[in-house]
């Protein structure tokens, strides 16, 4: 019976993963933003680039999507060199250049018209955390610069960088950090 039910499971697994159309990010037009509060007087923002990652995208079943993500920490830019590296020192991160952030989704559920909420694993100083994405669908369809299928999504969520072993300064520096994710992506083919 156990056998059955693995092989049935793998059936259908299989069968998803066919409606799903293979999407790699472009990393010149995809972004992760973050903001926090800087002892009460102002909002600091900072930026990750430099992603890998792959969406499996099925327009027709956006819940049988699929996406996986990942960039170097080191990758950080605040606009202001001594506070990356300070971000980068042992107080925070303790980043060396091998180390990743990453984000594998685990469900994605359909809102509303372009609409999805994708709960995934959120790898981060080597500390792994369960997160929900609040996503938008931009638009699917063709570049017009070049005529391939193209999609491009936004999201949003809160972390927590207590969470992640980050939370130095807290609650000074907030705890609480704002995320904005914008990405696109060209179908593979």
């Amino acid at each position: 019976m156990k056998s059955f039910l693995l092989a049935t499971t793998l059936a259908a697994s299989a069968s998803l993963a066919a409606a799903a159309d293979r999407y790699t990010l472009d990393a010149s037009h995809s972004q992760v933003l973050f903001s926090y509060n800087h002892l009460g007087f102002s909002t600091t923002w900072g930026m990750f680039s430099g992603f890998e990652g792959e969406i499996m995208f099925d327009q027709e079943d956006p819940a049988n999507s699929s996406v996986t993500v990942s960039m170097p920490t080191t990758s950080m830019f605040t606009g202001w060199e001594q506070r990356d590296g300070h971000f980068m020192s042992e107080d925070f991160f303790g980043a060396t250049d091998e180390d990743l952030i990453t984000f594998t989704s685990t469900a994605i559920e359909v809102t509303g018209e372009g609409t999805a909420q994708i709960t995934g694993d959120l790898t981060m100083n080597d500390v792994t955390k369960e997160v929900v994405l609040d996503a938008t669908l931009n638009q699917a369809g063709a570049n017009p610069i070049n005529q391939k299928d193209w999609a491009g999504f936004n999201a949003t969520t809160t972390l927590l960088r207590s969470d992640f072993g980050v939370g130095a300064f807290a609650p000074a520096v907030s705890d609480e950090v704002q995320v904005q994710i914008s990405i696109e992506a060209e179908r593979a083919e």
